[in-house]
């Protein structure tokens, strides 16, 4: 049964087609209402979530399928000591897809291990977070056209911010790549992503704490939230949370189409007043989010045998 647990487990090939499959679900919504009809997904959130959860949600409903939501562990049998496995097998009696996000590295593995019925993982602890990342790699083909040649800035927490990880891995695969990495030392990207995904393949980048300078060169920036809730100490968290602030006076540096993204939520690394310049996409990657979901859901229960070769919706004929 196949599962999405990190962005490398889809092929380059698989991600154009789900952005192509999202682009066809913008323009064409009414042809995608009905293609889960009688399906159901149950989100299965051990961590606080608004957009990844509800995003879930929004997809499935609107693909006309159903939704068993579990929003909290302390409203599961986790809260009474159950295992992630068991949890997943028990799921599986009930549902046809799971998405789940978990506090801990490798746990949606764990899921995805003991379901019967495919694992979308919603993000897992500092590890990675593969749909944020759909979300992002659509919302940069939507801003520029192409997902290649691109100086992509990513600033803030690189070492614990799980989409950021999977964003390298992700961006790494497609030609012509550059990153500039913005973030104090201690927050830097972990060794192995860098060796991994940027060193392994020869691709260039910069490691600098200098968001000001960088800004004229970037297509993308991306701007991160220190993560308190990653801390283990309380007075790091305290010294380096305001270490970037994206205002509108700083949007000076940037180029006039340069793209601001944010995984969000936001705590005040980018001022409000940069929400009204055209440059600010991180309310775009919201939607995008959605429409991602909706594609990979529809490619998952195909794969399981749960949605036939085509889709009849409508006038047209969708080709999965």
């Amino acid at each position: 049964m196949r599962s999405i647990i990190d962005i490398l487990d889809l092929s380059v090939e698989e991600i154009d087609s789900l952005i192509e499959t999202a682009q066809d679900i913008i323009s064409n919504p009414g042809e995608y209402a009905h293609l889960c009809d009688g399906l159901k997904l149950a989100t299965l959130f051990f961590e606080p979530s608004t957009r990844t959860r509800m995003s879930f949600e929004a997809a499935m409903y609107e693909l006309g399928g159903y939704v068993l939501s579990m929003s909290s562990a302390a409203s599961s049998s986790a809260a009474k000591g159950e295992s992630v496995a068991d949890t997943a097998k028990v799921i599986s009696c009930y549902a046809d897809i799971i998405a789940i996000r978990h506090p801990k590295e490798g746990a949606a593995l764990v899921a995805a291990n003991n379901a019967s019925i495919p694992v979308i993982n919603g993000g897992d602890g500092g590890h990675c977070h593969p749909t944020q990342t759909l979300a992002d790699l659509l919302t940069i083909y939507r801003e520029k056209g192409s997902l290649k040649g691109l100086t992509v800035g990513i600033c803030g927490d690189l070492k614990f911010g799980r989409t950021v990880h999977s964003l390298i891995n992700a961006m790494s695969r497609y030609d012509g790549t550059r990153f500039v990495l913005i973030s104090p030392e201690e927050l830097r990207v972990p060794d192995y992503v860098i060796n991994e995904s940027i060193r392994k393949k020869g691709i260039p980048y910069i490691e600098t704490e200098d968001l000001d300078g960088s800004m004229p060169e970037l297509d993308i920036l991306y701007m991160t939230r220190i993560q308190r809730e990653r801390f283990f100490n309380e007075e790091d968290y305290l010294r380096l949370k305001d270490s970037y602030i994206l205002t509108a006076d700083r949007m000076k540096y940037a180029g006039k189409d340069m793209s601001v993204m944010h995984p969000l939520p936001r705590v005040n690394e980018i001022s409000v007043a940069v929400d009204d310049d055209p440059r600010a996409c991180y309310f775009k990657q919201v939607l995008n989010g959605k429409y991602m979901r909706m594609a990979l859901i529809i490619m998952l229960l195909k794969d399981a045998g749960k949605l036939n070769g085509t889709g009849v919706s409508g006038s047209r004929t969708i080709q999965l």
